[in-house]
C-alpha cells in the first residue's frame, strides 16, 4: 500500500499548515516595500561599476602646436584683436582638460569675441565663455 507523498518526509507541516497566520503583539507588521528590499541584489563592490566605466572613458592628449602653427594662430588672434571694433562670429577649437584623469577633449565653439586679455592670455566670448589662449588649436572666421 502506498502512502501519500507528504508522509514520506518528517517535516510535512501538516500539524501547522492550517493554523492562522501569527501576528506579533510586540513587533509591527513590516511594509511590503521593506520586505522586498531584503531580497534585492547586494552590491558587494559599491562604486566598482562606475570605476570601470570611468576607466573605459576615452580622453585625448593635448596637442602641442609647432612653431609654425603657433605663428599662424597668433596672426589670427591679432586679426581678431584688430577687428574688435567690428565684432564678428568666429569658430574656435580648444582643449578642455579632464577633471578626473589625464588628457581631455577638444571642443568647437562658435560665437562673438568680447575681448582678448593679453596679460592673462584669455579669449573672452560675448556668450560668457573664457578660453585660455594656450588651449586654442584653431581659429576660423572672416579676418
Amino acid at each position: 500500500m502506498s502512502r501519500p507523498f507528504h508522509n514520506h518526509y518528517p517535516h510535512s507541516y501538516e500539524d501547522i499548515i492550517h493554523l492562522p497566520h501569527h501576528v506579533s503583539a510586540t513587533h509591527p507588521h513590516m511594509p511590503l516595500a521593506d520586505r522586498a528590499a531584503q531580497f534585492s541584489p547586494f552590491a558587494a563592490l559599491t562604486g566598482h561599476h562606475e570605476a570601470i566605466k570611468e576607466t573605459e572613458r576615452i580622453t585625448t592628449e593635448k596637442i602641442e602646436l609647432d612653431e609654425n602653427a603657433k605663428s599662424i594662430l597668433d596672426q589670427k588672434l591679432q586679426a581678431v584683436l584688430e577687428n574688435s571694433a567690428n565684432p564678428q562670429e568666429i569658430k574656435i577649437t580648444y582643449f578642455v582638460p579632464d577633471s578626473n584623469k589625464a588628457g581631455g577633449s577638444y571642443v568647437d565653439f562658435s560665437g562673438i569675441v568680447k575681448r582678448i586679455d593679453p596679460y592673462q592670455r584669455i579669449l573672452i566670448m560675448q556668450e560668457g565663455l573664457s578660453v585660455p589662449i594656450d588651449d586654442i588649436i584653431d581659429l576660423k572666421g572672416n579676418f
